[in-house]
């Protein structure tokens, strides 16, 4: 399976970005400070892209070594594919 950096990296900010609006819709209509709404907010954009991912890097780790490749200038060394995706 090929699976470009571009792509997974465009798609985890969309999601961190639709999440971080969902939270920011959901805490702007509760009772809270202005402060506390923009920290969680943050908060909350964050770990899901650090969720989506660490979900990436496993499904990468649990792909056959022939099957899961990344795009890059190095691809057709044999590295693991979990060393090729922390670099």
């Amino acid at each position: 399976m090929y699976i470009p950096r571009r792509s997974t990296t465009i798609k985890n900010i969309s999601v961190s970005a639709i999440n971080g609006s969902i939270t920011l819709i959901i805490l702007l209509i509760a009772p809270l400070g202005l402060a506390a709404v923009i920290i969680n907010t943050i908060l909350v954009t964050i770990s899901t892209y650090l969720v989506c991912s660490g979900a990436d890097r496993v499904m990468i780790w649990l792909q056959p070594e022939q099957n899961a490749e990344l795009s890059g200038s190095d691809a057709p060394q044999r590295k693991s594919n979990l060393q090729r995706w922390w670099r």
